[in-house]
């Protein structure tokens, strides 16, 4: 109702924003907020680590070269995030783990269940 009543007015109609928001609410209509999408690059914080594997993502034997990463999905209107270790000797995903939130007890349980096994 703010950016209808503002351009009533940029358009010469003197109105009062509450008869915008009653006349919205008696037509029916709705704005439609969209929820900001989330960034969670900030910059070069802390060290880069060497680049070991060059882009060579082949390995010659087991447990030699692993790889992970953190993939956000969206389901149900709900935000979930896997953590996963893939061994690049037949691609067999060594360890994962599922949270709600990226903080760092995602990857240190992933790493912990890898450890393990």
């Amino acid at each position: 109702y703010r950016r209808i009543t503002l351009e009533l007015r940029n358009r010469g109609a003197r109105i009062n924003h509450k008869t915008v928001l009653r006349l919205m609410n008696e037509l029916g209509l709705k704005s439609l907020v969209r929820m900001k999408k989330y960034r969670s690059y900030k910059g070069n914080i802390g060290k880069i680590a060497p680049n070991i594997l060059a882009r060579d993502f082949k390995a010659a034997k087991s447990n030699e070269k692993w790889v992970t990463d953190v993939t956000e999905f969206h389901l149900a209107g709900e935000k979930l995030y896997l953590s996963a270790i893939l061994d690049l000797f037949n691609g067999e995903i060594i360890a994962y783990n599922i949270e709600s939130r990226p903080v760092y007890p995602l990857v240190s349980k992933m790493l912990d269940k890898a450890f393990d096994r």
